[in-house]
């Protein structure tokens, strides 16, 4: 084993051949224990000591830093402003969320994948509960399925709102912050309404969703589009039209669409290489076949391209949930199988929470084959027979899959999630390398990665 990069942990002292002569060079205190020595090392050092030979320097990005999108290590190896080599460095926020749901019944596991992307947690719910019903044989009842658009459609627009927030406030258009999170609180609040929680709302469930919607549901709803209307056309004001905001992503971040393909990429990177790739499209779920809306697509294939697209694509949601309106009817939000449909009846009861009042009167003093299914249902919860899937679904960074494996007992038996930020993530070497480092940031940006999907 070479020696080249060890030291004499007794002296401090190099003892490469080069350096046998040297004096100490660590830093040493003097302790009741004797001298102690601080020496650093590790693969740094090794980085480090590749770029010594000529101009190159290496430089940390992250991961606690607001142009890493929150947990993200980027290291940056630089001639000048020119980044000649990026690494990513990820896990920093892992969670374990896919082995837990492994240790909770089929209902329980949605309450830890929709911690996953905590910016479109509705999109992960969908995926995960399709599956399971892909392996139950089951299909939500129809005003089940236009719910569940109706609310990923607002959630998308919600994530999207957070890219031109956060994007723009790295790139130096602070206003873009405050516009983006002012409209972000508008979904918000209408999600709270309608799901009872602003986010990680486990309200998709396995047969159709918790509860239905409230009374007024129709009008807020409508009042919201009615706002974001309004609001949207001041982004092409603010930003569209400025020089200085086109500048910086024109041609930066650039990902041909055979780069594009090569590397998994999805969702509005991929678009924006000319490829109308939409699973609501290409291979419709939840009714979208149904729906009349417009895939945006550019051939720039650079930020610009990503920027104009997810503004189009809040515009092609609003034109979604408008039909989604006229579309519901009345009906069940949960299938009739009581064996599967989990919580049983839940209804707002009088305390604000819970099961209705008339069902907690009949399982606790009128049926005690309604109390012990109830409890049996809640605590081991419902079977599903043995199989594999895959069901991806179109979230706001591309395709979302769960892959599910059941053994036909009570809880998977394995859970893995197709994260788009994940895959998209590789392709931050292509985008940035040769481009100067203010480029980075516009490149992380556009790919719009959330790490809670990536270190799940």
């Amino acid at each position: 084993m070479s020696t080249e990069h060890l030291a004499d942990v007794t002296t401090g002292t190099d003892t490469s051949p080069q350096g046998s002569d040297s004096t100490e060079y660590a830093d040493s205190r003097d302790t009741t224990e004797g001298r102690v020595y601080s020496v650093s090392g590790g693969d740094w050092d090794d980085v480090v000591a590749d770029a010594l030979h000529d101009e190159r320097m290496v430089i940390n990005m992250g991961p606690q830093h607001p142009s890493t999108h929150g947990v993200l290590r980027l290291v940056l190896e630089m001639e000048g402003e020119t980044v000649t080599q990026l690494r990513s460095v990820i896990g920093y926020l892992h969670t374990g969320i896919e082995k837990n749901c492994e240790y909770r019944t089929w209902t329980q596991g949605v309450t830890f994948v929709t911690r996953m992307d905590y910016l479109a947690p509705l999109s992960t719910e969908m995926a995960y509960c399709l599956a399971v019903e892909k392996l139950l044989g089951i299909q939500a009842p129809p005003r089940a399925e236009l719910l569940r658009v109706l609310l990923l459609e607002i959630n998308r627009i919600g994530s999207h709102l957070v890219y031109i927030a956060t994007g723009g406030m790295e790139l130096g258009a602070t206003t873009a912050m405050t516009l983006g999170f002012r409209e972000r609180e508008e979904v918000l609040h209408l999600l709270e309404h309608l799901t009872g929680l602003r986010m990680n709302h486990a309200f998709i469930r396995p047969g159709g969703l918790a509860q239905d919607m409230p009374a007024d549901y129709h009008e807020k709803v409508t009042e919201f589009v009615k706002t974001m209307d309004s609001r949207l056309p001041l982004y092409d004001k603010l930003f569209t039209g400025q020089p200085i905001w086109r500048n910086r992503l024109k041609g930066v971040g650039y990902l041909p669409v055979d780069a594009c393909l090569a590397l998994g990429v999805t969702g509005p990177v991929l678009r924006s290489a000319g490829l109308p790739w939409d699973l609501r499209k290409t291979e419709p779920y939840s009714r979208y076949d149904e729906f009349e809306f417009d895939i945006p697509t550019s051939n720039d294939a650079d930020c610009w391209a990503r920027y104009l697209i997810r503004v189009e694509e809040m515009h092609q949601s609003l034109r979604i949930i408008k039909q989604a309106l006229k579309m519901l009817e009345p009906g069940p939000v949960m299938v009739e199988d009581k064996k599967i449909a989990w919580p049983a009846q839940l209804s707002v009861g009088s305390d604000g929470m819970g099961n209705s009042l008339e069902h907690v009167r009949k399982i606790m003093g009128q049926s005690m084959e309604s109390l012990i299914h109830h409890f049996k249902l809640v605590t081991e919860g419902f079977k599903v027979p043995p199989g594999q899937v895959y069901v991806p679904v179109e979230s706001p960074r591309g395709e979302l899959g769960a892959h599910l494996v059941s053994d036909g007992g009570t809880r998977p038996l394995r859970v893995h999630v197709r994260e788009p930020s994940f895959v998209n993530l590789q392709s931050m070497p292509a985008m940035a390398e040769g481009g100067l480092v203010a480029d980075v940031i516009a490149a992380i940006a556009s790919i719009d990665p959330v790490m809670g999907g990536v270190d799940r």
